[in-house]
This record gives structure tokens, C-alpha cells and sequence, in this order.
């Protein structure tokens, strides 16, 4: 395998950090031509010292002075600004973008990315949700990998190599269930971000982690999968899996099932993102089946929890509508985070902003971006 040049879209973030793990636990295969960061210029600024990039951008543009005056005396370039992220990607000569920006702002980096052939490890689930069809069409037309991160699909992606989809009679994506999921609605009623924040098996962002707990991240990656693997949305179901070490199954024709085991641990799908379709060997957390124990496997509640509900009823819509369940649940799961909000206030702002703003079947880019504001506008209103 030839050396490979990788660059972050959000090296600060959960993902980001652990994909510079994998990178300098391997650094025989890959060396780091960008980082970028939304605000924490720190960190940002402590990633570039170590790994040695040769640019870092920052998108709060009012940190640029201080992330340039701490980096002064490295050649490493500084710029400031989501412009400039797009414009770097334009020149760069980098092999692999690993897309980890949260939510809707990863949206045009990652365009920009495929329209210049590079790989791209996607680890911004929101990208598929909001422009599904869109990104697929480019996918398509530039010819570029584009390999998930998320740990079910690339379960999933591991599971369907070799296989003919005409054979597939469904896939399942596993959920941990989050840290509510031993909860009656009586005590989800109550529920605080803290505890929310607490999960019970992987170290993640908060936004992502609240997610979890809403079920709301599960029906934004039965969303990814249907734009990913093709498969209707009826071929897509959901169970949870507290254990988190089967990340997803395949299920055939003839009965068979496949899945992919691993311990709850991102650096190995980010390391077979990148390594495709090699496989690195490496010293992070391995399976011993020996010891696993007991694996269990449930229906989701659907009443429990409606964001799932939501989710599917967002991908069956279609359109633009998928936007509008993203924007409406940042919108909300931030206001939560906040106390400013209830955990059950979180799908009534969705459910709202769904039956708000008007259906476009086939949105353009432009179209997204408006969407995204208008339901933005309308879930900060109702707050």
C-alpha cells in the first residue's frame, strides 16, 4: 500500500481525535496534510505541534489571529473560515478526507471533496441525511470511494463484499439503546441532559451522544443506509444491541445472516475506512469471543421513543423532508443540552417542523440550504 496523505474535516472533535490515533499509530501508511476545526483553536492548535500539517483552518474566523500567533513559528499555514476550507480542498493534493464535521455544515466540504476525486471516509452521518441524492449522483459520477465510518455501516459495507444485493432480503442496523433505554415515559418525562450524556458504551460528542439517547441517531443511519446500500426502506430494520459488538447484520435470501463483531471501539472502522481494502494490523481493543458473555437483542419502543418513528417517516416522505428532520432535531437537542428544553420536547419540535415546512421532492442544493435556515428559523420560534 502507498503512503497516503489524509486530511480531518473536524480533527477537535471525537472522531477527529481518535482518527489521529489511527493515523500515528500508523505512520508508515498515511501523513496529515490538513486539520480543521470549528472553535477549539487549543486543541486545534496542540494537534498541529504534534502531527505537523501543513495547514489548519479554524472556522470561527475570531480565532485565526490567536491559532496564527501560535503557530508562528511552524510551517504550517492558518487559514480562517468555511471558505477556506472548501478553497484548500480545491488545491490540496491530499488522497483521503475524513469527513467528521457534526451536522449540516459538513454539507459542502464534502461536495467539494468528491468533485476533486478524493477518498472520503464519511463520518458525518447528516451529509447522506440532508443530501442524499445528491451525494450519491456525484458519487457516481466522479467515481470516488466513499467508505462509512459509522460503525454499522461499515459493518454493513464489510458484510455486502463479495455478495450480490439481489440476494439481500433486509439489513439491521444494532442500537445500544443509549443510556435511557431501561426508562418508562414516566421517567424520560424528567430526564436531564447530564444523565443523557452518560453512555453506557461509547465515548462520543454530546450532540451525537443525545442523539443516542433519543434514538434519533439510529433513524438518521437507517437514513445514510438507505442512500448508501440502496435498499428500501422497509429492508431496513433496527434492534437493540446494549453489548454494542455486533455493529450490524446482513440477512439473505436463504436464511442466512452475517454480521461483523468488534468491540466498541471507532478507531477500527475509521482505520478500515481509510486502509480499504487492505487491513492494518494493529494493537487497539480486540474481541475475545471467549469472554463476550451474553448478547442481547430487543425491539426499539417506538412509543418510547418517537425520534425513530420520525426518522422513518422523514425517509418515506422523501425530498427535502430528511433536511427538516435534521435541522429541527440540531435545533432541539441543542436547546436540550442547554435545559432549555425537555427530553420529549425534543421530537414534538421535529413532529412541528415536519408538518411546517413544505415538501420538495427533488431539492436542489440551494433548495437544501434554504430549507435548513427556514426550519432553523421555525424550531428556534417554538423553543
Amino acid at each position: 500500500m502507498k503512503r497516503q496523505s489524509v486530511s480531518i474535516l473536524g480533527s477537535t472533535g471525537s472522531i477527529g481525535r481518535q482518527s489521529i490515533e489511527v493515523i500515528l499509530a500508523n505512520k508508515d501508511y498515511y501523513e496529515i496534510d490538513f486539520l480543521t476545526s470549528y472553535s477549539n483553536a487549543d486543541l486545534l492548535i496542540e494537534q498541529a505541534v504534534q502531527v505537523m500539517p501543513n495547514a489548519v483552518i479554524i472556522y470561527d474566523e475570531s480565532k485565526y489571529k490567536y491559532v496564527k500567533e501560535n503557530l508562528c513559528h511552524l510551517p504550517i499555514k492558518v487559514f480562517a473560515g468555511e471558505k477556506s476550507v472548501i478553497d484548500y480542498i480545491d488545491f490540496s493534493t491530499c488522497n483521503i478526507i475524513i469527513a467528521a464535521i457534526s451536522g449540516f455544515s459538513g454539507l459542502l466540504p464534502v461536495i467539494k471533496a468528491i468533485e476533486k476525486k478524493k477518498r472520503i471516509a464519511l463520518a458525518n452521518k447528516e451529509v447522506l441525511v440532508v443530501a442524499g441524492e445528491i451525494i450519491k449522483n456525484l458519487v457516481e459520477k466522479y467515481k470516488v470511494d466513499f467508505i462509512p465510518v459509522d460503525s454499522e455501516h461499515s459493518a454493513l459495507f464489510q458484510c455486502l463484499i463479495g455478495e450480490n444485493i439481489d440476494f439481500v432480503e433486509k439489513i439491521i442496523l444494532t442500537a445500544s439503546g443509549g443510556a435511557f433505554r431501561k426508562y418508562s415515559k414516566e421517567q424520560l418525562q424528567q430526564a436531564t441532559a447530564s444523565v443523557a450524556l452518560c453512555h453506557p458504551t461509547w465515548k462520543m460528542g454530546n450532540k451525537i451522544t443525545i442523539d443516542s439517547a433519543t434514538l434519533m441517531n439510529k433513524g438518521l443511519e437507517v437514513i445514510e443506509a438507505y442512500w448508501l446500500f440502496g435498499f428500501s426502506p422497509e429492508q431496513i430494520e433496527v434492534v437493540i444491541h446494549p453489548q454494542s459488538v455486533i455493529h450490524s447484520f446482513v440477512q439473505f435470501n436463504d436464511g442466512s445472516i452475517k454480521a461483523q463483531l468488534s468491540m466498541p471501539d471507532m478507531r477500527i472502522p475509521i482505520q478500515y475506512a481509510l486502509s480499504f481494502p487492505y487491513r492494518h494490523k494493529n494493537n487497539f481493543t480486540k474481541t475475545d469471543i471467549k469472554i463476550l458473555g451474553d448478547l442481547n437483542f430487543y425491539e426499539p419502543d417506538y412509543d418510547l421513543f418517537p425520534c425513530l418513528r420520525l426518522a422513518y417517516e422523514s425517509l418515506n416522505k422523501g425530498g427535502n423532508m430528511p433536511c427538516v428532520l435534521n435541522a429541527a432535531n440540531e435545533i432541539a437537542v441543542e436547546a436540550f443540552l442547554n435545559n432549555k428544553i425537555k427530553f420529549y420536547d425534543i421530537p414534538r419540535i421535529i413532529e412541528q417542523a415536519m408538518s411546517k415546512i413544505s415538501l420538495i421532492l427533488h431539492p436542489t442544493l440551494q433548495q437544501l440550504i434554504e430549507t435548513d435556515k427556514e426550519t432553523r428559523i421555525f424550531a428556534t420560534s417554538i423553543i
